[in-house]
């Protein structure tokens, strides 16, 4: 028998395979008499795979209790798929760089993690095998490719870079190196202990035609579901601006295993959210996507220059089994009608093509080949994107029943088989007035929306010049009010402290006399921006008016109140503002209030802090005074302390 070169690095040892724990819980699973509080010991060494199969074991616990213990989520899960999970992280771990220069291990991880959740999210609605052994078949689909990356960096590097597809990938491996991935990834597989029913499957992925599979043997369907999750990764790891062109198969894909375009977008979001969780719990990148139906969505067309006499052709997708009647439909529209044309002649080929040009008006048979007009036209219906395409559908006859079944699936319009000119002229006038309507109707939704948009910018800068002091840029009386409220509020939810501190410029008339009012504005200026810089992150400066500012102090007792004062009186004093190349000395006055259990509201929060800011006024100015029980004391400041 001959052993292939795969065969023989694995005889060498060479090829990726688990180490440790894992290692460990493979030799024991080998055993007949294993048992699963032997696996569970083992799993319990390893902190970091616990944590992982006990969220997997709650994941797969479809919202029944959660499990706490490494011992139950084991039971939960099975000694196989501990197995399997143990085996695929371990070699997530080893394998997150390595020698080849042109082999994105990053890439190949991202793609591997996101077909294996989109393998499990697929397995729980075809059940075929246990979700949680596909979601490790699929994380291991391309082992093949690392293997070939890990043995032999420099040459694989070269086949790496010619970015071959699968079927030139394949032969350029044979070329250089004598074997190719598939080859590894089965050999891999089997020595990794996975079942060959789940094996194969695996392996012929990639060319699902070379299978020979019966149709609809488990096989066979296992098969199907690896090509599909395959499709969504690659949808999911492709660039923006190749994203929306893989939408069409994949929603064709899905309708085959009885998902409609509601219910396939819901689980590809699925997945994604899987792939981003399990993601950050094996430090593997992945990309943020948008939901399913705004990938959906068509991507903007560059604009074309419009001349005033000229209207853009009609553009008409023809979706018909039979190529020379299709031929003739396409003259008559394209020589006849002045239409754009293109065709289909599945009703698979339909949709995609729906998906990808956006036709004005797609005509399509109601026995289609693969797929038939009445699922595609639902499919269409069931995006935002389709329900824009005006639908005729062609029926054998004027059969009410099968008229009635066209129209109610989502088409506009039905044309008896076979077809008259006469009808066929008239619908498409129909047509063009459609589309002539709904351009108008774009355009003026358009002009809404950058109405809309203009308006609520003017909105917001309306509310914050209403909510703004202009000369220092804080908050104005009223917003700091605002802020007050808030606070009060929340501390009465959280039962926190909550401070006000009512802060005044002394002899700001003098200043105001001594260097006019462009001299008293640049001392307001620099007292904001010095307060600014004084107070907390999570506190809030206002000016009331004057030369009287608020602080209001979040989650702050009195003596956190009264070092925030101190704090204030420091900083304005050690920062005097210059005006027309003199230095202008300057001080401030502070009152103190803090949330007290008899305070009904703010506004008694504001008189308390105004009471002791009048007697620290009154007592001299430069000080701080602070209400409290209903007694206004002094306190020392920063520049009376001892």
């Amino acid at each position: 028998m001959t052993t292939t070169k795969a065969e023989q690095l694995r005889i060498a040892g060479q090829l990726p395979s688990p180490k440790g724990v894992a290692l460990a819980i493979m030799e024991v699973c080998s055993r007949d008499d294993a048992t699963l509080e032997e696996v569970a010991r083992i799993v319990q060494t390893d902190p970091a795979l616990s944590s992982r199969l006990l969220r997997k074991a709650n994941a797969a616990g479809q919202g029944g209790r959660a499990v706490a213990s490494v011992k139950d989520a084991v039971m939960r899960l099975g000694m196989n798929t501990v197995r399997l999970l143990a085996m695929s992280f371990s070699l997530v771990d080893q394998h997150a760089c390595g020698p080849c220069p042109a082999f994105d291990y990053g890439a190949f991880w991202s793609h591997s993690l996101l077909l294996g959740v989109s393998a499990q999210e697929l397995c729980k609605v075809v059940r075929v095998t246990t979700p949680d052994d596909l979601f490790a078949c699929g994380l291991l689909a391309r082992i093949g490719e690392l293997a070939l990356a890990t043995i032999y960096p420099q040459e694989y590097a070269g086949v790496l870079q010619q970015k071959l597809s699968t079927e030139a990938l394949l032969e350029a491996e044979r070329q250089a190196l004598h074997t190719d991935h598939l080859e590894f990834t089965a050999v891999i597989l089997e020595d990794c202990g996975i079942p060959k029913a789940l094996a194969e499957p695996v392996v012929f992925h990639e060319r699902p035609e070379a299978s020979g599979f019966r149709e609809g043997s488990r096989p066979y369907q296992l098969l199907q579901l690896l090509v599909l999750a395959r499709r969504m990764a690659d949808l999911g790891c492709a660039p923006e601006a190749e994203r929306h062109a893989k939408v069409g198969e994949l929603m064709r894909m899905g309708g085959q295993i009885g998902l409609d375009a509601q219910a396939f977008g819901a689980l590809f979001d699925g997945a994604v959210a899987q792939w981003h969780s399990w993601g950050e719990l094996l430090r593997i990148p992945t990309e943020t996507l948008p939901d399913f139906e705004r990938l959906t969505e068509t991507p903007p067309q560059p604009a074309t220059p419009a001349t005033p006499d000229a209207q853009a052709p009609l553009h008409v997708l023809v979706a018909m089994g039979d190529a020379r009647a299709r031929a003739a439909i396409v003259a008559t529209l394209s020589h006849d009608l002045g239409c754009h044309v293109t065709q289909a002649g599945t009703g698979g080929e339909a949709l995609t093509r729906a998906l990808q040009e956006t036709p004005d008006v797609l005509m399509l048979e109601r026995l289609l080949p693969e797929m038939d007009g009445v699922e595609v036209c639902r499919a269409l219906r069931a995006t935002e994107w389709g329900r824009s395409i005006y639908v005729i559908m062609m029926v054998e006859s004027d059969d009410p029943d099968r008229v009635e079944e066209a129209l109610e699936a989502g088409a506009d319009d039905y044309l008896p088989q076979p077809l008259h000119d006469r009808l066929l002229h008239a619908r498409i006038r129909a047509a063009r007035h459609h589309q002539q309507l709904r351009t108008a109707w774009r355009d003026d939704r358009a002009q809404l929306r950058q109405f809309m948009a203009e308006l609520a910018l003017s909105n917001r800068r309306l509310e914050h010049a209403a909510m703004t002091d202009l000369l220092t840029g804080l908050p104005n009386r009223r917003a700091g009010l605002q802020a007050l409220e808030q606070a009060w509020s929340a501390s009465t939810r959280t039962g926190q402290p909550l401070a006000a501190l009512m802060i005044d410029i002394d002899h700001f008339k003098s200043i105001n006399d001594r260097y006019g009012h462009a001299g008293g504005d640049v001392v307001l200026q620099s007292v904001a921006k010095t307060l600014l810089s004084a107070a907390r992150r999570h506190d809030t400066v206002c000016r009331l008016g004057g030369e009287e500012f608020l602080l209001v102090c979040h989650d702050a007792d009195l003596r956190a109140a009264i070092l925030a004062a101190r704090r204030v009186q420091q900083t304005v004093r050690s920062h005097p503002p210059q005006f027309d190349g003199k230095t202008v000395p300057i001080s401030v006055s502070i009152g103190i209030a803090v949330r007290e259990p008899q305070m009904a509201d703010a506004d008694a929060l504001i008189r308390a802090a105004d009471q002791a800011l009048y007697a620290a006024k009154h007592d001299g100015r430069d000080r701080i005074f602070v209400s409290a029980a209903g007694k206004v004391l002094g306190v020392p400041s920063a520049h009376n302390a001892p």
